[in-house]
């Protein structure tokens, strides 16, 4: 059983069921906050040893996590294959050493020739399957190391390509040196990846601005609760105290 917004009356069935055969719930995050940091906040929540996320977030970014609890997390893999879908803004003219807005702003370029239509015209061509090198600053791991630490000190690493899927790009919004834009795309996807190479195919450079994954699937953000919403309904139901779980 899946809990959000759509179902919050059945929240006592729901809370029964992490002792017997495991739940899931739709968590809303908000900035600031890892994925793992949800995990943790979620756990002692609802005192349960067994939660797991089904596709992390960076702390910059908001939006929809599904968290698995008790014996949902040996299924938790059936949410992470699902389609994802993010509303992001990409700024132009500019490169940071994390791909989004966390770092400072290097190589700034003059915008002033660009257009829609060239934009436009440059996103298509990440349509369908397509080799993506990983951020420098992800937790993607390289030899037992995640990226991010071999970064910070500097190291230089050989990444290979990995192979995902885009499935549609629409913009939603120009404000150039920012464009909104709404991605649908396979697991594994890196949006700030996405940024920085259309930036570096249109010659003026980018990075992601803001980013909110909207979808998991068929499940929507709008159905998620937030961190302090669910807390709110431990509270209020008096948990059935499962910590053995």
């Amino acid at each position: 059983m899946l809990l959000g917004k759509h179902n919050i009356e059945d929240f006592s069935k729901w809370q029964q069921l992490i002792a017997e055969s495991g739940a899931a719930v739709l968590i809303d995050k908000e900035s600031g906050w890892t994925s793992f940091d949800v995990v943790a906040k979620i756990r002692g929540i609802a005192r349960c040893k067994k939660v797991g996320h089904a596709g992390t977030l960076d702390p910059l970014a908001t939006g929809l996590l599904i968290l698995c609890l008790g014996k949902a997390t040996k299924s938790i893999e059936s949410y992470q294959n699902l389609t994802k879908e993010y509303v992001a803004e990409f700024k132009f003219g500019a490169t940071t050493k994390t791909d989004d807005s966390e770092a400072e702003e290097e190589n700034l370029c003059d915008v002033s020739h660009l257009s829609e239509s060239s934009i436009i015209s440059e996103a298509n061509k990440f349509l369908g399957t397509i080799e993506q090198i990983p951020p420098a600053y992800s937790a993607k791991k390289i030899a037992g190391k995640k990226m991010y630490e071999l970064a910070r000190k500097n190291q230089s690493i050989d990444v290979r390509p990995s192979i995902v899927e885009i499935f549609s790009i629409d913009f939603l919004e120009f404000a150039i040196p920012i464009v909104k834009l709404k991605i649908k795309c396979s697991k594994g996807t890196y949006i700030r990846a996405l940024a920085r190479d259309l930036g570096r195919n249109l010659g003026v450079g980018a990075y992601m601005y803001s980013l909110v994954r909207t979808a998991i699937g068929e499940y929507s953000v709008e159905n998620a609760l937030k961190i302090n919403e669910f807390e709110k309904l431990m509270q209020k139901e008096n948990a059935y105290g499962n910590e053995n779980l």
